[in-house]
């Protein structure tokens, strides 16, 4: 299809970005670059930054669709997707009941268990719970001694810390609280990261994580931090296709569609695989990892962003029905 065409085939498209989740300045550069893409391509494409009544601004803009370039609570959680689908507005990638759960690591953990894909051993708590020094020791030593704490409802690694004693528990605990919600705490895998790119019926390159800071936290994610990406991966071509495949069953679990992410963690010592979370909007900046997937497949960035776009269309008849 010639570029022109993109105008008549998509109509006018709002990319939705920025919003008040903690990940706001992470999305407004995502939505910068996606809208940068789209016009490249012809399509018509509009900046509505989230934060500001994005319910009058879309319907006085007259979208015909949405492009969702939001991270974080109110964009991945299915929020927007319940309040395009109101006001009958096809958006790219997950429903609502996918992105609830996807944004949820600890039901995302359940579900994937239940049907015998590999997670990490972890432990939930409420938000704000005070645990005692012995409770905590206890736990402690459940988990082996070392764990990842971390908010269940948020991405980005935000909130995330490494603990190895009952006084750092303690702490993380407090630290992640502070984003509500539940808590999870994970045995702590030592070994690479790897992650899945999905769009549509594919699964992209696997890309290869290696953080120069202990683990692959926000400042590894969205700085100049001395991280490195490999793809082609160490993998063999076997295991590449192992954990391709093992996204793609993950991603539908959850009933997850159109585009997104699964991360993975390999046990150093084992070898083997453990799925770490899903990506319903994943990140779309300079250092973003499934620009990187598309670039090794072939697809640049406008091309992926329009490839994207197009998951926009599966929604026009759940809306309009």
């Amino acid at each position: 299809m010639m570029k022109n065409d993109y105008k008549n085939r998509f109509g006018k498209v709002a990319v939705l970005l920025g919003g008040t989740s903690g990940e706001r300045e992470v999305s407004l550069r995502s939505g910068d670059a996606i809208l940068k893409g789209l016009k490249e391509q012809s399509v018509d494409a509009y900046a509505v930054d989230a934060m500001d009544n994005v319910i009058k601004q879309l319907v006085d803009g007259n979208f015909d669709r949405a492009f969702i370039a939001l991270h974080g609570k109110g964009g991945e959680d299915g929020v927007i997707q319940g309040t395009l689908e109101t006001l009958d507005i096809p958006y790219t990638g997950s429903g609502v009941l996918g992105s609830a759960i996807g944004m949820d690591k600890l039901r995302s953990k359940q579900v994937w268990d239940s049907l015998g894909l590999p997670v990490i051993p972890a432990e939930p708590i409420n938000a704000g719970t005070k645990l005692s020094v012995t409770t905590a020791g206890q736990l402690l030593a459940r988990l082996g001694m070392m764990v990842m704490v971390k908010p269940s409802s948020e991405g980005s690694s935000l909130g995330m810390a490494k603990a190895e004693t009952t006084e750092g528990l303690l702490k993380a605990i407090d630290a992640a609280s502070e984003f509500g919600g539940e808590v999870l705490i994970e045995q702590w895998i030592n070994g690479p990261e790897y992650t899945v790119s999905l769009l549509g019926e594919n699964a992209l390159p696997v890309v290869q994580i290696q953080p120069a800071r202990e683990f692959y936290d926000y400042e590894a994610k969205y700085t100049t931090s001395g991280t490195e990406y490999f793809c082609p991966t160490d993998l063999t071509k076997d295991e590449e296709a192992e954990l391709k495949n093992m996204a793609q069953q993950a991603f539908a679990a959850i009933n997850c569609s159109g585009w997104g992410r699964i991360d993975f963690i390999r046990n150093k010592a084992k070898g083997n695989f453990y799925l770490l979370e899903a990506n319903t909007v994943p990140g779309m900046t300079e250092c973003s990892l499934v620009p990187k997937a598309a670039k090794a497949a072939d697809i640049s960035f406008s091309e992926l962003v329009v490839e994207i776009l197009k998951t926009s269309e599966s929604k026009v008849e759940v809306v309009n029905d």
